[in-house]
Protein backbone atom coordinates (compact mmCIF):
# COMPACT_ATOMS: atom_id res chain seq x y z
CA UNK A 1 0.00 0.00 0.00
CA UNK A 2 2.75 2.38 0.38
CA UNK A 3 2.79 3.04 3.78
CA UNK A 4 5.39 4.12 5.93
CA UNK A 5 5.82 5.91 9.31
CA UNK A 6 1.79 5.97 9.19
CA UNK A 7 1.83 7.54 5.71
CA UNK A 8 0.24 6.25 2.85
CA UNK A 9 1.53 7.24 -0.44
CA UNK A 10 0.36 4.20 -3.11
CA UNK A 11 1.47 6.34 -6.24
CA UNK A 12 4.63 7.44 -4.97
CA UNK A 13 4.29 10.94 -5.25
CA UNK A 14 7.32 12.74 -3.60
CA UNK A 15 5.55 15.98 -2.96
CA UNK A 16 2.51 14.42 -2.01
CA UNK A 17 4.66 12.63 0.93
CA UNK A 18 6.15 15.67 1.94
CA UNK A 19 2.77 17.94 2.34
CA UNK A 20 1.78 14.84 4.56
CA UNK A 21 4.40 15.61 6.71
CA UNK A 22 4.18 19.37 6.83
CA UNK A 23 0.72 18.69 8.37
CA UNK A 24 1.42 16.49 10.78
CA UNK A 25 3.45 18.61 12.49
CA UNK A 26 1.51 21.89 12.00
CA UNK A 27 -1.58 20.30 13.40
CA UNK A 28 -0.05 18.10 15.34
CA UNK A 29 -2.56 15.75 13.69
CA UNK A 30 -1.68 11.78 12.36
CA UNK A 31 -4.31 11.99 9.90
CA UNK A 32 -7.88 13.87 8.75
CA UNK A 33 -9.82 11.56 11.86
CA UNK A 34 -9.14 10.55 14.75
CA UNK A 35 -11.29 7.53 16.57
CA UNK A 36 -11.12 6.54 20.24
CA UNK A 37 -14.18 5.60 22.95
CA UNK A 38 -16.10 7.91 25.34
CA UNK A 39 -18.92 8.29 28.03
CA UNK A 40 -22.02 10.94 26.55
CA UNK A 41 -24.56 10.50 30.11
CA UNK A 42 -23.13 7.31 31.35
CA UNK A 43 -23.43 5.48 27.74
CA UNK A 44 -20.30 3.88 26.13
CA UNK A 45 -19.88 4.55 22.89
CA UNK A 46 -17.23 4.74 20.02
CA UNK A 47 -16.50 7.61 18.27
CA UNK A 48 -15.13 9.70 15.49
CA UNK A 49 -14.16 13.20 14.63
CA UNK A 50 -12.98 13.80 10.71
CA UNK A 51 -11.12 17.18 10.95
CA UNK A 52 -10.57 19.68 7.50
CA UNK A 53 -7.19 21.11 8.78
CA UNK A 54 -5.33 17.87 7.51
CA UNK A 55 -6.41 18.15 3.51
CA UNK A 56 -9.82 19.09 4.18
CA UNK A 57 -10.22 15.71 5.82
CA UNK A 58 -10.36 13.79 2.56
CA UNK A 59 -10.50 9.92 2.50
CA UNK A 60 -7.35 8.39 1.22
CA UNK A 61 -5.90 4.59 2.48
CA UNK A 62 -5.74 5.58 6.45
CA UNK A 63 -8.62 7.73 6.77
CA UNK A 64 -10.92 4.39 5.34
CA UNK A 65 -8.68 2.15 7.47
CA UNK A 66 -9.04 4.32 10.92
CA UNK A 67 -12.98 4.31 9.39
CA UNK A 68 -13.39 0.81 8.67
CA UNK A 69 -11.56 0.28 12.17
CA UNK A 70 -13.81 1.81 14.23
CA UNK A 71 -16.26 -0.21 13.26
CA UNK A 72 -14.66 -3.70 13.57
CA UNK A 73 -13.92 -2.38 16.59
CA UNK A 74 -17.33 -1.35 18.01
CA UNK A 75 -18.78 -4.38 16.10
CA UNK A 76 -15.95 -6.55 18.46
CA UNK A 77 -17.14 -4.56 21.57
CA UNK A 78 -20.63 -4.03 20.65
CA UNK A 79 -20.47 -0.54 21.02
CA UNK A 80 -22.56 2.25 19.34
CA UNK A 81 -20.72 4.46 16.62
CA UNK A 82 -21.29 8.89 16.79
CA UNK A 83 -19.30 9.74 13.83
CA UNK A 84 -18.27 13.48 13.67
CA UNK A 85 -18.29 13.57 8.92
CA UNK A 86 -16.53 16.40 7.13
CA UNK A 87 -14.49 15.73 4.08
CA UNK A 88 -13.69 17.50 0.66
CA UNK A 89 -14.14 13.67 -0.74
CA UNK A 90 -11.59 11.48 -2.16
CA UNK A 91 -7.90 11.65 -1.88
CA UNK A 92 -6.98 12.38 -5.31
CA UNK A 93 -3.41 12.26 -4.81
CA UNK A 94 -3.66 8.21 -3.60
CA UNK A 95 -5.74 7.83 -6.83
CA UNK A 96 -7.94 4.11 -7.32
CA UNK A 97 -6.88 3.50 -3.78
CA UNK A 98 -8.62 6.53 -2.39
CA UNK A 99 -11.85 5.37 -4.27
CA UNK A 100 -11.75 1.37 -2.77
CA UNK A 101 -12.15 3.34 0.64
CA UNK A 102 -15.68 4.43 -0.02
CA UNK A 103 -16.75 0.59 -0.39
CA UNK A 104 -14.53 -0.78 2.81
CA UNK A 105 -15.98 1.42 5.11
CA UNK A 106 -19.55 0.84 3.88
CA UNK A 107 -18.74 -2.32 4.23
CA UNK A 108 -17.86 -1.95 7.98
CA UNK A 109 -20.83 -0.16 8.37
CA UNK A 110 -23.20 -2.91 7.06
CA UNK A 111 -21.32 -6.11 9.34
CA UNK A 112 -21.75 -3.06 12.37
CA UNK A 113 -25.37 -2.65 11.93
CA UNK A 114 -25.83 -6.36 11.23
CA UNK A 115 -25.24 -7.13 14.83
CA UNK A 116 -27.92 -5.02 15.24
CA UNK A 117 -25.81 -1.90 16.88
CA UNK A 118 -26.65 2.02 16.53
CA UNK A 119 -24.59 4.31 13.96
CA UNK A 120 -25.35 7.96 14.16
CA UNK A 121 -23.73 10.15 11.27
CA UNK A 122 -23.49 13.63 11.99
CA UNK A 123 -22.72 15.95 9.07
CA UNK A 124 -20.77 18.96 9.65
CA UNK A 125 -19.66 21.39 7.00
CA UNK A 126 -18.60 20.44 4.09
CA UNK A 127 -19.43 16.88 4.02
CA UNK A 128 -19.07 16.14 -0.11
CA UNK A 129 -17.76 14.03 -2.25
CA UNK A 130 -16.97 9.69 -1.85
CA UNK A 131 -17.72 10.53 1.86
CA UNK A 132 -21.20 11.28 1.75
CA UNK A 133 -21.46 7.84 -0.79
CA UNK A 134 -20.21 5.67 1.41
CA UNK A 135 -19.87 5.83 5.31
CA UNK A 136 -21.68 8.93 6.28
CA UNK A 137 -24.87 9.30 4.72
CA UNK A 138 -25.79 5.27 5.36
CA UNK A 139 -26.46 5.79 9.09
CA UNK A 140 -29.34 4.39 11.70
CA UNK A 141 -29.80 8.17 12.09
CA UNK A 142 -28.13 11.10 10.07
CA UNK A 143 -28.24 14.64 11.82
CA UNK A 144 -26.62 17.55 10.08
CA UNK A 145 -25.14 20.54 11.33
CA UNK A 146 -26.81 24.15 11.24
CA UNK A 147 -25.04 25.53 7.98
CA UNK A 148 -23.67 22.58 6.33
CA UNK A 149 -22.63 21.82 3.05
CA UNK A 150 -23.91 18.44 2.22
CA UNK A 151 -23.15 16.21 -1.46
CA UNK A 152 -21.85 14.65 -3.64
CA UNK A 153 -20.71 16.46 -6.41
CA UNK A 154 -19.56 20.29 -5.90
CA UNK A 155 -22.10 23.18 -7.40
CA UNK A 156 -19.40 24.38 -9.27
CA UNK A 157 -18.79 21.08 -10.96
CA UNK A 158 -22.38 20.70 -11.47
CA UNK A 159 -22.97 24.36 -13.02
CA UNK A 160 -19.75 23.67 -15.05
CA UNK A 161 -21.12 20.67 -16.47
CA UNK A 162 -24.99 20.98 -17.09
CA UNK A 163 -24.98 25.07 -16.98
CA UNK A 164 -27.72 25.86 -14.99
CA UNK A 165 -27.40 28.89 -12.22
CA UNK A 166 -28.11 26.39 -9.03
CA UNK A 167 -30.28 27.84 -6.21
CA UNK A 168 -28.74 29.54 -3.02
CA UNK A 169 -29.82 26.94 -0.47
CA UNK A 170 -28.63 23.77 -2.85
CA UNK A 171 -26.82 20.85 -0.90
CA UNK A 172 -27.35 22.94 2.24
CA UNK A 173 -27.98 20.95 5.61
CA UNK A 174 -32.22 22.82 5.05
CA UNK A 175 -31.78 21.04 1.52
CA UNK A 176 -31.05 17.63 2.29
CA UNK A 177 -33.32 17.91 5.19
CA UNK A 178 -36.00 18.97 2.60
CA UNK A 179 -35.20 15.85 0.33
CA UNK A 180 -35.27 13.15 2.48
CA UNK A 181 -31.70 12.63 3.60
CA UNK A 182 -31.12 13.63 6.96
CA UNK A 183 -33.04 13.12 9.85
CA UNK A 184 -32.58 16.64 11.50
CA UNK A 185 -30.57 19.75 12.07
CA UNK A 186 -28.84 20.16 15.11
CA UNK A 187 -26.81 23.68 16.09
CA UNK A 188 -23.27 22.67 17.65
CA UNK A 189 -24.22 23.92 20.93
CA UNK A 190 -27.31 21.83 21.17
CA UNK A 191 -25.20 18.67 19.67
CA UNK A 192 -24.27 16.75 23.01
CA UNK A 193 -27.98 16.43 24.43
CA UNK A 194 -29.41 15.87 21.26
CA UNK A 195 -26.68 12.81 20.78
CA UNK A 196 -26.85 11.73 24.43
CA UNK A 197 -31.17 11.23 24.24
CA UNK A 198 -30.57 9.39 20.62
CA UNK A 199 -28.50 7.24 22.33
CA UNK A 200 -30.39 6.41 25.63
CA UNK A 201 -33.58 5.47 23.36
CA UNK A 202 -30.95 2.69 22.05
CA UNK A 203 -29.52 1.66 25.59
CA UNK A 204 -30.05 -2.06 25.85
CA UNK A 205 -32.09 -3.68 28.48
CA UNK A 206 -34.47 -0.96 29.02
CA UNK A 207 -37.48 -3.08 30.91
CA UNK A 208 -41.14 -1.81 30.75
CA UNK A 209 -42.88 -0.52 34.02
CA UNK A 210 -46.24 -1.60 34.93
CA UNK A 211 -48.79 0.79 35.27
CA UNK A 212 -51.61 1.05 37.44
CA UNK A 213 -55.08 0.36 35.53
CA UNK A 214 -57.48 2.96 37.01
CA UNK A 215 -60.31 1.94 34.35
CA UNK A 216 -61.53 -0.99 33.92
CA UNK A 217 -64.67 -2.47 31.43
CA UNK A 218 -64.47 0.87 29.91
CA UNK A 219 -65.30 -0.66 25.97
CA UNK A 220 -68.59 -1.82 26.52
CA UNK A 221 -71.14 -0.89 23.40
CA UNK A 222 -74.06 -0.01 25.70
CA UNK A 223 -72.29 2.72 26.96
CA UNK A 224 -71.51 4.54 23.22
CA UNK A 225 -73.09 7.67 22.19
CA UNK A 226 -76.35 6.67 19.92
CA UNK A 227 -75.21 8.87 16.82
CA UNK A 228 -75.87 8.24 13.47
CA UNK A 229 -73.04 6.76 11.03
CA UNK A 230 -72.76 9.75 9.21
CA UNK A 231 -72.85 11.77 12.12
CA UNK A 232 -69.83 10.06 13.18
CA UNK A 233 -67.89 10.61 9.45
CA UNK A 234 -68.66 14.32 10.53
CA UNK A 235 -66.89 14.35 14.62
CA UNK A 236 -64.15 12.20 12.59
CA UNK A 237 -63.56 15.14 10.47
CA UNK A 238 -63.90 17.77 13.02
CA UNK A 239 -61.38 20.59 12.97
CA UNK A 240 -60.99 20.08 16.89
CA UNK A 241 -60.26 16.47 17.17
CA UNK A 242 -56.83 15.66 18.28
CA UNK A 243 -54.52 14.82 15.34
CA UNK A 244 -51.22 11.92 15.78
CA UNK A 245 -49.20 14.64 17.37
CA UNK A 246 -51.98 15.66 19.84
CA UNK A 247 -51.98 11.57 20.76
CA UNK A 248 -48.32 11.53 20.87
CA UNK A 249 -47.91 14.72 22.85
CA UNK A 250 -50.45 13.01 25.41
CA UNK A 251 -49.42 9.30 25.72
CA UNK A 252 -45.40 9.46 25.66
CA UNK A 253 -43.13 10.96 27.61
CA UNK A 254 -40.64 12.23 25.43
CA UNK A 255 -40.79 12.20 21.41
CA UNK A 256 -38.07 12.82 18.80
CA UNK A 257 -39.10 13.39 15.48
CA UNK A 258 -36.97 11.61 12.36
CA UNK A 259 -37.21 13.28 9.32
CA UNK A 260 -37.15 11.76 5.34
CA UNK A 261 -37.27 8.75 3.14
CA UNK A 262 -33.83 8.55 2.16
CA UNK A 263 -34.74 8.58 -1.21
CA UNK A 264 -36.65 12.16 -2.77
CA UNK A 265 -38.49 14.02 0.00
CA UNK A 266 -39.71 14.16 3.66
CA UNK A 267 -43.73 14.47 3.81
CA UNK A 268 -45.30 16.03 6.54
CA UNK A 269 -48.14 14.23 6.11
CA UNK A 270 -46.50 11.44 7.89
CA UNK A 271 -45.22 12.37 10.88
CA UNK A 272 -42.89 9.41 12.96
CA UNK A 273 -39.76 8.87 15.37
CA UNK A 274 -38.41 7.58 19.18
CA UNK A 275 -40.92 8.02 21.86
CA UNK A 276 -41.09 6.47 25.21
CA UNK A 277 -44.03 4.51 27.00
CA UNK A 278 -43.06 4.93 30.58
CA UNK A 279 -39.69 4.47 30.03
CA UNK A 280 -39.78 1.89 27.44
CA UNK A 281 -38.67 3.11 24.07
CA UNK A 282 -41.21 3.29 21.16
CA UNK A 283 -41.43 4.16 17.20
CA UNK A 284 -44.27 6.04 16.59
CA UNK A 285 -45.82 6.58 13.11
CA UNK A 286 -48.90 8.59 12.38
CA UNK A 287 -50.81 10.58 9.49
CA UNK A 288 -50.63 14.41 10.53
CA UNK A 289 -53.79 16.53 9.50
CA UNK A 290 -53.10 19.92 9.61
CA UNK A 291 -55.38 21.77 11.50
CA UNK A 292 -54.15 24.87 12.85
CA UNK A 293 -55.02 27.02 9.64
CA UNK A 294 -55.14 26.77 5.96
CA UNK A 295 -52.08 26.97 5.16
CA UNK A 296 -50.85 24.14 8.06
CA UNK A 297 -53.70 22.37 5.90
CA UNK A 298 -51.64 22.77 2.78
CA UNK A 299 -48.60 22.14 4.12
CA UNK A 300 -49.61 18.24 5.95
CA UNK A 301 -51.99 17.66 2.51
CA UNK A 302 -54.59 17.04 4.78
CA UNK A 303 -53.10 14.16 6.00
CA UNK A 304 -52.49 12.50 2.79
CA UNK A 305 -49.73 11.15 1.79
CA UNK A 306 -47.59 10.99 -0.87
CA UNK A 307 -45.07 8.02 -1.75
CA UNK A 308 -42.55 9.97 0.17
CA UNK A 309 -44.71 9.56 3.30
CA UNK A 310 -45.12 5.66 3.12
CA UNK A 311 -41.45 5.35 2.26
CA UNK A 312 -40.36 7.33 5.65
CA UNK A 313 -43.12 4.98 7.46
CA UNK A 314 -41.30 2.02 5.83
CA UNK A 315 -38.09 3.17 6.85
CA UNK A 316 -38.90 4.02 10.62
CA UNK A 317 -40.54 0.90 10.31
CA UNK A 318 -37.09 -1.22 9.44
CA UNK A 319 -35.11 0.84 12.25
CA UNK A 320 -37.82 -0.70 15.07
CA UNK A 321 -36.95 -4.21 13.81
CA UNK A 322 -33.50 -3.61 13.59
CA UNK A 323 -33.93 -1.98 17.43
CA UNK A 324 -36.61 -4.19 18.56
CA UNK A 325 -38.68 -1.64 19.19
CA UNK A 326 -42.83 -1.90 19.38
CA UNK A 327 -44.44 0.25 16.89
CA UNK A 328 -47.38 2.56 17.46
CA UNK A 329 -49.19 3.79 14.73
CA UNK A 330 -52.18 6.35 14.51
CA UNK A 331 -54.41 6.01 11.45
CA UNK A 332 -56.01 9.62 10.77
CA UNK A 333 -56.33 10.20 6.84
CA UNK A 334 -59.37 10.35 4.07
CA UNK A 335 -56.89 8.61 1.72
CA UNK A 336 -53.17 8.10 0.32
CA UNK A 337 -52.51 11.32 -1.93
CA UNK A 338 -54.27 11.27 -5.04
CA UNK A 339 -52.79 13.32 -8.20
CA UNK A 340 -50.83 12.75 -11.13
CA UNK A 341 -46.98 13.68 -9.28
CA UNK A 342 -48.20 10.86 -6.41
CA UNK A 343 -48.87 8.40 -9.65
CA UNK A 344 -45.45 9.13 -11.20
CA UNK A 345 -43.53 8.41 -7.92
CA UNK A 346 -45.48 4.94 -7.63
CA UNK A 347 -48.09 5.50 -4.88
CA UNK A 348 -49.68 2.27 -5.57
CA UNK A 349 -46.18 0.34 -5.58
CA UNK A 350 -44.85 2.03 -2.45
CA UNK A 351 -48.01 0.95 -0.68
CA UNK A 352 -47.82 -2.21 -1.77
CA UNK A 353 -44.61 -3.00 -0.32
CA UNK A 354 -45.30 -1.07 2.84
CA UNK A 355 -48.08 -3.72 3.10
CA UNK A 356 -45.68 -6.43 2.42
CA UNK A 357 -42.94 -6.07 4.60
CA UNK A 358 -45.45 -5.10 7.44
CA UNK A 359 -46.56 -8.17 7.03
CA UNK A 360 -43.12 -10.10 8.17
CA UNK A 361 -41.86 -7.04 10.89
CA UNK A 362 -40.57 -9.23 14.07
CA UNK A 363 -42.08 -6.75 16.06
CA UNK A 364 -45.71 -5.88 17.50
CA UNK A 365 -47.45 -3.50 15.78
CA UNK A 366 -50.39 -1.70 17.05
CA UNK A 367 -52.45 0.46 15.20
CA UNK A 368 -55.18 3.29 16.39
CA UNK A 369 -57.46 4.59 13.92
CA UNK A 370 -57.88 7.81 15.75
CA UNK A 371 -60.46 9.72 13.49
CA UNK A 372 -61.28 8.82 9.53
CA UNK A 373 -59.13 5.68 8.23
CA UNK A 374 -60.07 6.00 4.53
CA UNK A 375 -58.70 3.11 1.89
CA UNK A 376 -55.88 2.16 1.53
CA UNK A 377 -53.83 5.07 2.54
CA UNK A 378 -55.20 4.04 5.99
CA UNK A 379 -54.49 0.35 6.01
CA UNK A 380 -51.01 1.14 4.85
CA UNK A 381 -50.47 2.06 8.46
CA UNK A 382 -53.21 -0.28 10.25
CA UNK A 383 -51.76 -4.20 9.86
CA UNK A 384 -51.18 -4.26 13.39
CA UNK A 385 -51.15 -7.26 15.54
CA UNK A 386 -54.25 -5.25 16.74
CA UNK A 387 -56.27 -2.26 15.60
CA UNK A 388 -58.19 -0.36 17.86
CA UNK A 389 -60.77 2.68 17.09
CA UNK A 390 -62.07 5.16 19.07
CA UNK A 391 -65.54 5.55 19.64
CA UNK A 392 -66.39 7.84 17.08
CA UNK A 393 -63.90 7.30 14.41
CA UNK A 394 -65.01 5.56 10.70
CA UNK A 395 -62.83 2.78 8.78
CA UNK A 396 -63.88 2.47 5.58
CA UNK A 397 -63.22 1.14 1.81
CA UNK A 398 -63.59 4.74 0.66
CA UNK A 399 -65.04 7.91 1.86
CA UNK A 400 -68.96 8.06 2.10
CA UNK A 401 -69.11 10.61 -1.05
CA UNK A 402 -66.81 8.51 -2.70
CA UNK A 403 -69.12 4.91 -2.65
CA UNK A 404 -72.46 7.26 -3.61
CA UNK A 405 -70.46 8.60 -6.07
CA UNK A 406 -69.20 5.74 -7.97
CA UNK A 407 -72.34 3.04 -6.77
CA UNK A 408 -75.17 6.00 -7.47
CA UNK A 409 -73.97 8.48 -9.25
CA UNK A 410 -75.02 10.66 -6.57
CA UNK A 411 -72.87 12.21 -3.32
CA UNK A 412 -75.85 13.84 -1.84
CA UNK A 413 -76.50 9.98 -0.81
CA UNK A 414 -73.51 9.95 0.92
CA UNK A 415 -75.33 9.96 5.04
CA UNK A 416 -77.28 6.61 3.39
CA UNK A 417 -73.89 5.10 2.22
CA UNK A 418 -72.48 5.63 5.33
CA UNK A 419 -74.90 3.56 6.94
CA UNK A 420 -74.87 1.33 4.64
CA UNK A 421 -70.67 0.45 4.45
CA UNK A 422 -70.87 -0.20 8.39
CA UNK A 423 -67.84 2.16 9.00
CA UNK A 424 -67.93 2.57 12.83
CA UNK A 425 -66.05 1.42 15.71
CA UNK A 426 -69.05 -0.74 16.99
CA UNK A 427 -69.85 -2.20 13.28
CA UNK A 428 -65.96 -2.84 12.52
CA UNK A 429 -65.95 -4.79 16.32
CA UNK A 430 -68.70 -6.94 15.27
CA UNK A 431 -66.75 -8.02 12.02
CA UNK A 432 -63.32 -8.72 13.65
CA UNK A 433 -61.85 -5.65 12.26
CA UNK A 434 -60.81 -4.19 15.51
CA UNK A 435 -60.25 -5.33 18.57
CA UNK A 436 -60.99 -2.54 20.86
CA UNK A 437 -62.90 0.16 21.01
CA UNK A 438 -62.17 3.27 23.16
CA UNK A 439 -65.10 5.35 25.04
CA UNK A 440 -64.65 9.01 23.98
CA UNK A 441 -66.38 12.75 25.06
CA UNK A 442 -68.82 13.59 22.73
CA UNK A 443 -66.92 16.84 21.50
CA UNK A 444 -63.37 15.44 21.67
CA UNK A 445 -60.77 18.03 21.90
CA UNK A 446 -57.54 18.89 22.98
CA UNK A 447 -58.50 20.66 26.07
CA UNK A 448 -60.68 17.02 27.20
CA UNK A 449 -58.54 14.27 25.53
CA UNK A 450 -56.33 13.94 29.26
CA UNK A 451 -58.86 10.74 30.15
CA UNK A 452 -58.48 9.00 27.18
CA UNK A 453 -54.67 9.59 26.58
CA UNK A 454 -54.36 7.81 29.95
CA UNK A 455 -56.63 5.20 28.80
CA UNK A 456 -54.72 4.60 25.77
CA UNK A 457 -51.26 4.90 27.55
CA UNK A 458 -52.25 2.06 30.12
CA UNK A 459 -53.97 -0.32 27.31
CA UNK A 460 -50.55 0.23 25.21
CA UNK A 461 -48.76 -0.88 27.97
CA UNK A 462 -50.30 -4.08 28.54
CA UNK A 463 -50.01 -4.79 24.78
CA UNK A 464 -46.45 -4.43 24.33
CA UNK A 465 -45.62 -6.90 27.97
CA UNK A 466 -48.38 -9.59 26.20
CA UNK A 467 -46.33 -9.43 23.08
CA UNK A 468 -42.64 -8.82 24.76
CA UNK A 469 -43.77 -12.50 25.98
CA UNK A 470 -44.19 -13.78 22.52
CA UNK A 471 -41.52 -14.79 20.09
CA UNK A 472 -40.84 -12.88 16.79
CA UNK A 473 -41.99 -15.85 14.43
CA UNK A 474 -45.72 -15.96 17.27
CA UNK A 475 -45.73 -12.37 16.29
CA UNK A 476 -45.18 -12.40 12.65
CA UNK A 477 -47.18 -15.63 12.73
CA UNK A 478 -50.29 -14.62 14.81
CA UNK A 479 -50.15 -10.91 12.30
CA UNK A 480 -50.80 -13.07 9.49
CA UNK A 481 -53.44 -14.93 11.07
CA UNK A 482 -54.82 -11.92 12.05
CA UNK A 483 -55.91 -10.22 8.14
CA UNK A 484 -55.78 -13.78 6.27
CA UNK A 485 -58.99 -14.63 8.20
CA UNK A 486 -60.83 -12.08 6.05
Amino acid sequence: MGTKKNISNPLGDEEYEQLLRNLKEKHQLEEGVVTGEIQINGIHTAIGVMDTRFMMASMGYIVGEKITSLFEKASKKKLPVLLFCCSGGARMQEGIISLMQMEKTAAAVKRHSEQGLLYISILTNPTMGGVSASFAMIADIVVAEKGAMIGFAGPRVIEQNTGIKLPEDFQTAQFQLSHGFVDDIVERRDMKERLGRLLSFHKRGTCLKSLETSLKDFVNLKNLHDISPWQKVKIARSKERPTSMDFIEGIFEEFEELHGDRTIGDDPAIVGGLARLNGYPVTVVGQQKGKKNLEEAVYRNWGMASPSGYRKALRLMKQAEKFHRPIICFVDTIGAACGKEAEEQGQGVVIAQLLKEMSVLEVPILSIIISEGGSGGALALGVGNEVWMLENAVYSVLSPEGYASILWNNQERAEEAAKRMKLTAADLLELGIVEKIFGEPMNLSTTNMGGICQKLKEEIVLFIKKYNKKSKKRIVHQRYRRFRKF
